[in-house]
């Protein structure tokens, strides 16, 4: 099985514009499909660092002089490239969520599918796990974490059964307390929920495409464009309202003479969503956004 089957693979890289000799960042590096893709369009003095804080990914690592890993949340983007001596890019590229490797590998607790320790961090060095948000928080933390980011109707009654429940060990255990909770026909979708939110909240992830989104005007070239591929609304929403407003509330300011005050300039007017084949090839390419922005002048 692939690692990760990249999505939007051609759609995405053709946004970031490859110059020959340009500088990229690939923010979610994983089994390297969109790195590969942007390599294949670089000429010999062309540069592109890929993030990933997850061990795993370094098997993946492509034999080319032009690529450098950097093991790191891409939370670090600006921080972490000047640590290479880089100032500047031409285009960065982020494929948001989850691996498709990371929820084949049962162990690691992202999946319902498997029985595995309640885990679900990216990085495995990190102390705080699924467990802890499980059996440590309070019933309005689990309440909040489930309504913001699973938008569960059910997170008050969930989150008392979770209490009830403790202590919760595996996933197993999640899924017997959880499923109770689904609507008819939709336990399948109602779980995913369940395991989305937490992981969110372990990994922090919304908090980090925050903090990407803005050190990145600040390490794009004029010109510079940034690729965003989302995977639900939580996401998209993020990075929809900062190319157009330049702030994550999506209410506009502008300046005295009426011009949107924005960093960014959106390139794509509405998302670009897979075709049907490619979502029949890949189903975890379903819920796929695809947005590109681009900096604008400072002259």
């Amino acid at each position: 099985m692939d690692y990760h089957k990249p999505v939007l693979l051609h759609e995405s890289v053709d946004l970031m514009s490859i110059q020959a000799e340009g500088t990229y960042v690939d923010l979610t590096f994983g089994g390297g499909g969109h790195s590969r893709e942007i390599l294949s369009r670089l000429g010999p003095n062309g540069k592109l660092f890929g993030f990933d804080q997850d061990p795993d990914a370094e098997a993946n690592v492509p034999e080319d002089p032009r690529f450098t890993l950097i093991a790191s949340n891409f939370r670090h983007l600006k921080r972490m490239l000047r640590l290479h001596q880089v100032r500047k890019v031409d285009a960065i590229l982020g494929d948001f969520g989850i691996s498709s490797h990371q929820i084949d590998e049962g162990a690691r607790g992202f999946s319902l599918r498997y029985e595995a320790e309640l885990d679900m961090r990216m990085n495995p060095d990190k102390a705080f796990d699924a467990k802890a948000v499980l059996n440590r928080y309070s019933e309005k933390q689990l309440k909040d974490l489930f309504f913001r980011y699973g938008e569960i109707r059910s997170a008050a009654a969930l989150s008392r059964a979770i209490i009830q429940a403790r202590p919760l060990q595996t996933t197993f255990d999640l899924v017997a307390v959880a499923e109770k909770f689904a609507p008819r026909n939709k336990r399948g979708q109602f779980l995913a929920q369940v395991f989305q939110a937490i992981r969110i909240e372990v990994n922090e992830e919304l908090l980090v495409i925050e903090e990407m989104l803005q050190q990145a005007p600040e390490v794009l070239k004029d010109g510079g464009r940034l690729v965003c591929i989302s995977y639900h609304s939580l996401e998209d929403r993020l990075v929809k309202n900062f190319f157009r407003t330049g702030n994550f509330e999506g209410k506009p300011k502008k300046d005295f003479y009426g011009n949107l005050i924005r960093p960014l300039e959106p390139i794509t007017r509405k998302p670009i969503a897979p075709e049907a084949n490619e979502i029949n090839e890949n189903p975890r390419a379903r819920s796929a956004k695809l947005r590109a922005a681009e900096l604008l002048s400072k002259e």
